[in-house]
């Protein structure tokens, strides 16, 4: 009965997830078109403002891949990877981790090519393979947030936004190895 049941589930939700996003697209303009919303004059309008957004942020995302840029070439990073890798060891976190932990917050792009590199050299299904895989999934860019968000509406005061959201990476990058020690911590003897 329940493996009955979550075959049902299952089929619901694919075919959903399937639909989900043709549906809003066409949804939406017809929606504005029945609305009377002029829809072609309003998508122009839309796309000329996200254009004038794309160069006020463009210093600030610049300042972002200079500093990932440099904290990469000088191999802190790594450097400061070995150097607490044996504090990691004591909480289930593999040290090959930690760059993924440090750049996750500064670079989406930058995590992805450590997450690359992590798949390269130990496999997606590895434990670190998979640690990063949840590690990438539970955290946040949040300096990238900071800078391209607040920067197209010109905040230069982030008040409370950047320890809420360093401390919500935080939590993630815990939750990340807590759930990776508990779901497959046995099956690779972690």
């Amino acid at each position: 009965m329940f493996n009955e049941i979550a075959a049902i589930l299952q089929i619901v939700i694919t075919t959903v997830s399937d639909w989900a996003v043709p549906l809003i697209i066409l949804g939406i303009p017809i929606i504005g078109f029945i609305k009377g919303v002029k829809v072609y004059e309003v998508f122009v309008e839309g796309a000329k403002e996200g254009f004038d957004v794309a160069v006020k942020i463009m210093p600030y995302l610049v300042a972002i891949l200079v500093a990932i840029g440099m904290l990469r070439d000088v191999q802190f990073i790594e450097f400061f990877g070995a150097l607490v890798g044996p504090i990691t060891d004591l909480f289930r976190m593999p040290p090959e981790i930690l760059p993924m932990a440090l750049i996750r917050p500064l670079s989406g792009g930058g995590a992805t090519g450590i997450m690359v590199s992590i798949f390269a050299e130990h496999g997606p299904d590895s434990y670190i393979g998979l640690m990063a895989s949840v590690m990438m999934g539970s955290t946040e860019t949040t300096f990238y947030v900071l800078a391209v968000y607040f920067g197209s509406v010109n905040i230069r005061k982030t008040r409370h936004a950047l320890p809420a959201g360093l401390f919500a990476d935080v939590v993630g990058i815990i939750t990340a190895v807590v759930l990776c020690a508990i779901v497959f911590g046995d099956l690779y003897g972690q």
